[in-house]
């Protein structure tokens, strides 16, 4: 007999009707002999009622009244669920958040969970009942015992938390959809249904704006071991099933508050190579990733700049002993790559082989303001300047001087209580026969931020991104030029970076603030792009990913504005009235729409 979690959305107990067809599912699942927590979410549109309800009363509300507001939709949804339960004749017990032993932060309509007491759970689970838990709320941990609600996607994060603490041999997520598709069909009718998918892939692709689970459950799931399965609560499709690699032993105090990183990776064993000055025009990138792909040379980072005037810089990162191959295809490509048949100015090929990279690893980091600016800062601290900047969901990885590479491990060790450095292994918990892309996604609610004239001294990153995280504000992706040009006799670098549209005026006001005193030049907000990019575990090994993306927007006419990838996500950032155009043509690139079995929409 196995412990089973189960959570049900809105619109999964929206009606009686809705209700007591989940009290079926339930019951069918006890009858083959499980033990079944169930966690459920407020009815339907309750919430948005609630919050409108507030409106009527006062434009400024409090959060403690919302919180106390808000936390009763669920409240109605489970005493109903548990109501159905019992008319079909199985034991049930409801229990809100606090009655479950839900601690949180005592921070309102935000907060993170701390702990749960599984104590009158494991009793009544003895007892047989089947426990019915108000999601998205929990009680602080206070002397006051406040209500708190866990904020968006709060009851996904219940109750995956739940699992983790009762030790529940599977987390099913009942939605209104099949599971997870390979996109969001509402752009791509095309998008299938994936039988199953990584951790980390589905991490990505939630904090690219897949709002099927969110960013919160799927980081607990992979900190615990969770395994995930998304499934439709009108049908019996088996879903979608996330898995999480063996994770390393962890307290379960501090659920959400764990450590933000859990390794610290190296690699010595990379060169580099930069094409400057090439053509800022669709097409380049294709062009230079296809030949390398058709060498069969397998690149690491990928790294394009913001563009000055009409030309740009790309720099791509590889394994020392095909850096002989990849420079010569870079200077056999670089004559070619001219704006006109008159223009007289060449990209230029540099090459470096004393180069190391440097990663930290980890699913607290998402949303957290300051990871990476404390990764920053500890390489500044030990006067290691960064030249290359990689950021993903789960990773931000930085290219130094080899010679620094032991310092900046035990620098980095230290900053983040990491008490092991090891080599990267390969994606654990990759199936062998996955696809080389899981799925695409498209945000269109960033902004990119460009900083010109940055001093190139070890540091300057570091107080950029730590001003920013002083204000709360979270940075996706962040370049930092290949070009170092002379600004009145001192050697600098651009730097850009996106953040959520919200953020953007509060991230230039704090660059601009900074300016004078850090001797930054002038700083420009773009907020008209959209950022398209692919994840998948199987790309790490399979030479010419990058290649086929950037060929697939050239043939629509599309420039890149930024790249930048990580072992499992190559993004691009394009013209906003291009995004949607741009997701079709990378999803139809790698055959996602054949991956997997015919969907059955209902």
């Amino acid at each position: 007999m196995a412990l089973i979690v189960q959570k049900y959305g809105g619109s999964s107990v929206g009606t009686v009707e809705r209700i007591q067809a989940v009290a079926q599912r339930v019951q069918a699942t006890v009858a083959i002999g499980h033990s079944v927590v169930v966690v459920v979410s407020a009815m339907g549109k309750t919430t948005d009622g609630l919050v409108k309800l507030a409106a009527d009363i006062t434009d400024q509300p409090s959060r403690r009244e919302m919180d106390m507001l808000l936390s009763t939709g669920e409240q109605v949804s489970i005493a109903l669920l548990t109501m159905a339960l019992q008319a079909l004749g199985q034991e049930a017990i409801s229990l809100t958040g606090a009655q479950v032993g839900i601690v949180t932060e005592a921070e309102h309509t935000r907060a993170r969970i701390l702990e749960i007491k599984t104590e009158r759970l494991q009793r009544h689970l003895k007892e047989g009942k089947v426990i019915v838990v108000a999601g998205f709320q929990g009680i602080s941990e206070t002397s006051d015992l406040e209500i708190t609600t866990l904020g968006r996607g709060g009851s996904d994060t219940s109750a995956v938390a739940l699992a983790a603490a009762l030790q529940a041999e599977t987390c099913e997520i009942y939605t209104d959809v099949p599971g997870i598709l390979t996109t969001d069909p509402r752009l791509v009718p095309e998008a299938q249904l994936m039988d199953e998918i990584t951790s980390d892939e589905m991490l990505e692709l939630a904090s690219l704006g897949a709002k099927v689970l969110h960013p919160r459950a799927v980081e607990i799931a992979r900190n615990y071991g969770v395994t995930l399965v998304v499934r439709s609560s009108w049908t019996d499709q088996p879903g979608t099933r996330v898995i999480s690699p063996r994770p390393q032993p962890r307290p379960l105090e501090g659920l959400e508050l764990a450590q933000p990183v859990d390794a610290v990776e190296f690699d010595t064993d990379q060169a580099k190579v930069a094409l400057l000055r090439i053509p800022d025009r669709p097409g380049i990138a294709a062009r230079l990733f296809g030949e390398l792909a058709t060498q069969a040379l397998n690149v690491d980072l990928i790294i394009q700049s913001i563009h000055e005037g009409n030309t740009n810089d790309i720099a791509f990162t590889l394994v020392k002993a095909n850096l002989t191959r990849a420079e010569a295809v870079a200077a056999a490509i670089a004559p070619a790559l001219r704006n006109n048949l008159a223009d007289t100015t060449q990209a230029e090929v540099m090459v470096d082989q004393r180069m190391a990279k440097i990663s930290i690893a980890g699913a607290g980091m998402i949303g957290r303001p300051g990871v990476a600016a404390k990764m920053f800062s500890s390489l500044a601290a030990a006067g290691i300047n960064i030249q290359l900047i990689s950021t993903s969901e789960v990773k931000v990885s930085c290219t130094i001087d080899v010679d620094d590479c032991d310092r900046a491990i035990r620098v980095l060790c230290d900053a983040f209580e990491v008490t092991s450095s090891p080599r990267p292994q390969g994606h654990t918990g990759a199936n062998a026969a996955a696809p080389v892309v899981r799925g695409a996604a498209l945000d269109t609610q960033q902004a990119q931020i460009a900083i010109r004239h940055v001093p190139d001294r070890p540091g300057m990153a570091a107080r950029i991104f730590q001003l920013l995280a002083t204000h709360g504000v979270s940075v996706d992706m962040i370049i930092q030029s290949q070009r170092c040009r002379l600004v009145r006799g001192q050697a600098t670098r651009d730097i850009a970076f996106t953040v959520a549209q919200a953020d953007a005026p509060t991230a230039k006001a704090v660059v601009e603030a900074a300016a004078a005193e850090l001797n930054l030049g002038d700083v420009a907000v773009d907020d008209a792009i959209a950022k398209v990019s692919v994840v998948g575990t199987g790309m790490i090994d399979a030479p010419g990913v990058a290649a086929r993306m950037f060929k697939a927007l050239s043939e629509q006419g599309i420039n890149l504005k930024m790249i930048a990838t990580s072992e499992i996500k190559i993004s691009c950032v394009v013209a906003e009235d291009e995004g949607i155009t741009a997701l079709r043509a990378v999803h139809n690139a790698f055959g996602l729409a054949g991956l997997t079995r015919t969907v059955v929409h209902v």
